[in-house]
């Protein structure tokens, strides 16, 4: 009995790392559709961005949900329901988005096209907030942490794999004798596969006995941090509104999608500054601690900037300084874009190990550079010549580097990535070519040990605001949906390339929270050597 229910949990667990592998697919694979989008729908780069603002726009909407619903009923619904319900529940809604994006491909509307990306996401949202510690439950607690490790893996794979079939059901292969005829509604297939498999893993969740996974811990009735929160979906919102807004008082669209960030921004900064005192301390909540508001702040620039990088990348390669490439050609700096993020991630599950010193170094070292085999193999399978993608071995050797003077502690890691994508990001701004866009590409390397860095610091101290806090925390994914766009409409203004300023802005601020968050931990009397990094996202 005891060995059959062990064999369940495995199936469970190898189940649900499935579906880890496609978010990283969906999410990766938007590198490839939107520059498809904005030739097939011709959109301006602000426009074509609006993909990434309704998918990571529906994870902060279901973030929000969640937590308002919750902090109204004075229970955590989520809690409540049931972890398993919760993933069912997700799995299905994403399925409905996949199976909408069948007849928003038909009717031609790329708004319904977003309507579909954001009901996909809305189920991302849930099924991410249940499926983490659900991965932890299955199976012995003290091996949570390398399960979580194994799915990020997971997820990262499907981040390389995503850009590379998304490329090929478009495009078809290189090696092709005969071009494929371009059509968006060869996307079908994919969709179609993407509802069966939702649904499926969904009907194996719904008839397969599993543990009950609840949280024992109280819900904290925390009023204030509901004003902030009700302002930044007002900055999401200024996004979606800025073309009405300016066909209405005359004034241009880009100053209300400016405004978006002024507005998001600004709700954070209030709810740092704002003074408080001893009688609406408590009711601030999590965010009575200053590392958690410093922490979403860097959650929200963070992911940004990692999104900005890759969403904008195919217009910029199509720049003729960059090998005016075309949609068929970007696909492998795409996926070495998000498979760089694997490599950084590999690497560091390395530390999830009871390793010796000695066998650390020589993962670390060793690794990424399988991690950087993969990318080349997946890449040379479906025809695409990779010789040129083997100088970016250079770029992998300086992270081992960055890796081994980090020293695995978050806020030395984090200044020191953040350093290097500052300058990996002004690389590429005053160079064009290769250069240039090797140098943009490995910001991806800057950007993969970043959330649990972030996480780590931003809750260290919180005690029994610990769960609200990382709410909050997760809830600041909204920077994918909002610097995006931000960084596309400056491009229609003043160029692709001259917008990578955008990531440069973001990495700075990482480098400052890095600093920041070190000096409000140690004022509390915490020693920030002895934090360790959380799982990664």
């Amino acid at each position: 009995m005891e060995k059959t229910s062990q064999k369940n949990y495995g199936t469970a667990l190898y189940t649900i790392i499935t579906v880890f592998f496609f978010w990283g697919f969906v999410a990766a694979s938007n590198g490839i559709f939107i520059p498809f989008c904005k030739t097939h729908f011709d959109l301006t780069q602000f426009e074509s961005q609006l993909i990434d603002f309704t998918f990571y726009g529906g994870y902060f909407i279901g973030s929000l949900i969640l937590y308002f619903a919750s902090q109204a009923s004075r229970v955590d619904i989520l809690n409540k329901v049931g972890y398993k319900k919760g993933i069912i529940f997700g799995l299905v809604l994403s399925a409905v988005g996949a199976l909408l994006m069948i007849p928003a491909v038909g009717s031609g509307s790329f708004l319904f096209i977003l309507f579909a990306f954001f009901v996909i996401a809305l189920g991302f949202s849930l099924q991410q907030t249940a499926a983490n510690p659900f991965v932890v439950a299955l199976g012995d607690p003290s091996g949570g942490s390398h399960r979580l490790n194994l799915a990020g893996g997971i997820n990262n794979f499907g981040g390389l794999m995503g850009p590379v079939i998304v490329s090929v059901v478009l495009f078809g292969t290189a090696s092709d004798a005969v071009p494929k005829v371009v059509e968006i509604s060869s996307i079908n297939t994919l969709y179609y596969i993407l509802a069966g498999l939702f649904l499926a893993v969904a009907i194996f969740y719904s008839v397969t006995k599993l543990p009950s996974v609840t949280s024992n811990e109280t819900m904290e009735n925390s009023p204030k941090p509901n004003g902030p929160l009700v302002v930044m979906i007002a900055g999401f919102l200024m996004v979606a509104a800025a073309g009405p807004l300016a066909e209405l008082t005359g004034i241009s669209a880009s100053v209300f999608v400016y405004s978006s960030l002024v507005i998001t921004l600004g709700a954070l900064l209030f709810a740092y500054f704002v003074k408080k005192d001893s009688a609406s301390l408590p009711k601030w909540g999590a965010m009575r601690y200053p590392q958690l508001i410093l922490g979403m702040l860097a959650i929200f620039t963070y992911v940004g900037t990692e999104v900005t990088i890759q969403s904008n990348l195919g217009a910029l390669l199509a720049e003729p300084n960059f090998g005016a490439m075309s949609n068929s050609d970007i696909k492998p700096y795409i996926s070495l874009y998000w498979g760089s993020m694997m490599i950084g991630r590999w690497t560091g599950a390395v530390s999830a190990f009871n390793l010796s010193r000695s066998t650390r170094t020589i993962l670390t070292i060793v690794v990424p550079f399988i991690a950087f085999a993969v990318i080349l193999f997946v890449n040379h399978a479906t025809g695409t010549d990779v010789g040129n993608l083997y100088a970016y071995a250079i770029s992998i050797a300086v992270m081992i580097a960055a890796f081994l003077i980090g020293q695995e502690k978050p806020a030395k890691t984090l200044a020191i990535f953040g350093t290097l994508g500052a300058v990996a990001m002004l690389v590429g701004l005053f160079t064009e070519g290769q250069v240039s866009i090797f140098a943009f590409v490995s910001g991806g390397l800057c950007c993969s040990i970043m959330w649990p860095s972030i996480f780590a610091l931003s809750i260290t101290g919180l005690g029994k605001y610990t769960s609200q806090g990382s709410a909050f925390l997760i809830m600041m994914i909204l920077g994918g949906s909002i610097i995006p766009p931000i960084q596309g409409e400056l491009a229609d203004s003043i160029g692709i390339h001259s917008s990578y300023i955008v990531p440069v802005l973001g990495f700075l601020y990482l480098i400052y929270f890095a600093w920041k968050v070190s000096a409000e931990l140690r004022k509390q009397g915490i020693d920030i050597e002895k934090i360790e990094a959380e799982g990664g996202h």
